[in-house]
């Protein structure tokens, strides 16, 4: 997959959200198959969150490495995140943007027979402006219980700042099941947002994944996650 693509399918995601002002919504903690992205959002705790690293394509999800550390971003639905970093900004300075203040929403914006694009965005729903730079932690979870941890596509991250009632998204491009079986069923995105430890778990609104090797196929699309950029002209509403 050359990045090019990539950069150009999430420009398309973005477009798509910006042009139907999609409403932010929270995740769903009972997540399932092809449920709607305004679901209840739930967050959990559990090790390294999102990375501000620009470039690199390792693991970003709680089954590798994330951000500059190694560790697990958290699969569990309980507990309790960072309460740090919201309210007003302080000395004039934009923090970075935290989970409690973003809400997540995911929507399924394929448009390719082979590869599947959903695209992620967070709204800033804390009452200031935040900053929000690198990758996000990203892991799906399956039907049978399994967790998939998404890679990072390697391109440059840009730094950028969310203003309060705006979002930013990335893509999560992935191979569309074609075999005609049942292939493997996604319920759930775990995410974590940049900088962050605190997971959001959200329902996954596309598709099944291929049974052979679905993360990584020889011959096609591969699971990968896009850095997080600022939605221009993103809705308030």
């Amino acid at each position: 997959m050359k990045h090019a693509h990539a950069t150009k399918t999430l420009l398309a995601g973005l477009a798509l959200i910006s042009t139907l002002g999609l409403t932010a919504c929270n995740g769903d903690d009972d997540g399932s198959a092809g449920a709607a992205p305004d679901s209840a959002s739930s967050a959990s705790t559990g090790g390294s969150g999102g990375s501000d690293q620009g470039t690199g394509g390792g693991s970003s999800g709680s089954s590798g490495s994330s951000g500059g550390s190694e560790g697990k971003s958290g699969g569990n639905d309980s507990g309790q995140g960072t309460d740090a970093g919201t309210g007003s900004n302080e000395n004039g300075k934009v923090g970075i943007c935290r989970s409690d203040e973003l809400e997540v929403s995911a929507v399924d914006n394929s448009t390719d027979k082979t590869e599947g694009v959903v695209t992620v965005q967070f709204k800033n729903g804390g009452g200031r402006d935040c900053t929000i730079n690198g990758y996000a932690g990203v892991d799906l979870k399956t039907a049978a219980g399994d967790t998939l941890s998404v890679n990072r596509n390697g391109e440059k991250a840009t730094p950028g700042v969310i203003k309060d009632g705006e979002s930013a998204a990335f893509n999560i491009t992935f191979p569309i099941n074609n075999s005609g079986g049942s292939g493997v069923r996604v319920t759930k995105i775990l995410v974590t947002p940049p900088n962050e430890t605190k997971t959001v778990t959200i329902a996954w609104p596309a598709g099944s994944l291929p049974v052979d090797n679905p993360d990584a196929p020889s011959d096609g699309p591969k699971l990968s996650i896009s850095p997080v950029g600022i939605v221009s002209d993103s809705p308030a509403g």
